[in-house]
């Protein structure tokens, strides 16, 4: 739990900007509950079941402690060559969208912006660097749109290739002109045109007349062609081997940043809800056209909607009922409780019906040096001082020495790394090795930060110990 709270940094308007790129709002914001010491009502509801968790500073676990198990996924095999339900071709047109919107949007600009990306890309295993490159490559030179047509173009090309030649690859039969063709060419463009800053059309006589001038490359079976038949077999495609020739010659083709520096890309993040940014019109038309492909029933709009958002339809009396349970673990809380026995975790299900209560579960102690510590502790430490002191003072007061010191994903210190470099870095100020290594400064709003220690005890063994909040001066 230390280790999730420590990838965040405290306050400030901009610090809540990280919301949204979190798969899940309620580990996020417990997550932030722990760090601050604050208490934490979680509460959800699925149809007629319903639940309360109470988390309490210092006295229970945490939301994030113990985790539901994981839903069951599709797949691989399922989702790229043989679907047999619209969930599956919805789950494939999300893919798409981040794939075609978002990803390669992203590799883009940070290959712009990052004079670092192609020594980290290299880096990657398996054929991920070759993915990467190519995609880059597309989207800044073989692709890159210079007007709505452009635009339009791409769209009936990937069309092409989507649901007609990859279905061909697999000896299937496409039928012909549906007004669902012509929704996922609109749909594609659009998107594509506000990837790269270029003003969108919806006039479909006048993009249908577009399309008249795209000249589509028949069809030639690709030889060699090995179709994933189970989830083994993907993985195994996927992890085979790097081009190395290819790789070179991706490199070599990419213009330089400079040169590009006039491009205009931004990537999309998916919205469901918004009804003008054809971003669902993508998905249901996608979706709909690959269940076609494989006589599977389409689903119309709302239920795609459903679906691709994971929307479950909420009940009135589950909610209330719920509501409910919170407000009467509130009025304990507002009275200042301190027992775990005082308070409930609840879990109803109005179908049976069922109603349990249950304690919370406490704070599992863990203990250095005769210290017992739960994951609600942390060291509190005012900077600013040297890493040489930072070492010395957790020797000296706490009795344990630091063999390695990690911020977020940046290692600052570690027992083997080069003398000349620890030499170096153990004279400079905390937040001078912070920006040093990580190569971008502290946010102003910033006020403290929070590091992560690997010690070894008196005894010279390893030993877990809380995470440190090392605050800035004003």
């Amino acid at each position: 739990m230390q280790a999730q709270a420590a990838s965040f940094q405290p306050t400030g308007k901009r610090h809540f900007s990280h919301v949204r790129r979190l798969a899940n709002g309620s580990i996020y914001m417990d997550r932030r509950c722990v760090y601050y010491r604050k208490p934490l009502l979680e509460s959800g509801t699925l149809g007629t079941k319903g639940n309360v968790q109470v988390v309490i500073p210092h006295l229970t676990e945490s939301y994030s402690s113990s985790q539901d198990p994981p839903e069951k996924s599709i797949p691989i095999c399922t989702l790229k060559n043989f679907p047999n339900a619209i969930e599956h071709t919805l789950q494939w047109a999300r893919d798409e969208f981040e794939g075609l919107f978002r990803q390669c949007a992203e590799n883009s600009v940070q290959y712009l912006k990052d004079p670092r990306f192609m020594e980290k890309t290299l880096k990657l295993p398996g054929n991920q660097p070759l993915e990467v490159l190519e995609g880059v490559k597309q989207m800044l030179v073989d692709e890159r749109p210079t007007s709505f047509a452009d635009c339009v173009a791409w769209a009936r090309l990937r069309f092409q290739d989507q649901y007609n030649n990859q279905i061909r690859q697999l000896l299937y039969n496409f039928p012909e002109d549906q007004t669902l063709h012509m929704d996922y060419i609109v749909a594609a463009a659009n998107l594509r045109a506000a990837m790269f800053g270029l003003p969108k059309c919806t006039d479909r006589e006048e993009i249908a007349r577009v399309l008249k001038l795209v000249k589509v490359p028949p069809f030639e079976p690709r030889q060699g062609v090995r179709i994933a038949v189970t989830d083994a077999e993907a993985q195994q495609s996927m992890g085979g081997p790097t081009d190395q020739e290819r790789l070179t010659i991706l490199q070599k083709e990419l213009p330089t940043p400079t040169c590009l520096k006039d491009v205009k890309l931004a990537p999309l993040e998916f919205e469901k809800d918004d009804d003008t940014n054809f971003h669902m019109d993508f998905i249901v038309a996608a979706s709909n056209l690959r269940a076609t492909n494989y006589k599977i029933a389409p689903a119309d709009r709302l239920r795609s909607k459903l679906i691709a958002g994971k929307i479950i339809p909420a009940i009135a009396t589950t909610t209330s009922l719920v509501a409910g349970l919170v407000c009467l673990e509130l009025y304990k809380l507002v009275q200042g409780h301190n027992k775990l026995e005082l308070y409930k975790n609840g879990f109803v299900n109005l179908a049976l019906p069922f109603f349990g209560f249950s304690e919370p579960i406490a704070a599992k102690k863990n203990e250095y040096n005769n210290h017992e510590f739960t994951l609600w502790d942390r060291f509190e430490v005012q900077g600013e001082m040297t890493l040489r002191e930072f070492i010395d003072y957790f020797k000296n007061e706490h009795g344990i020495e630091i063999t390695m010191l990690s911020q977020g994903v940046c290692m600052l210190y570690s027992f083997f790394m080069p003398a000349a470099k620890v030499e170096e870095r153990l004279k400079l100020l905390m937040s001078e090795v912070v920006k040093k290594v990580s190569q971008r400064p502290i946010d102003p709003h910033v006020r403290a930060l929070v590091f992560e220690l690997c010690c070894n005890d008196k005894d010279g063994e390893d030993v877990e110990v809380p995470y440190v909040r090392y605050l800035l001066p004003k």
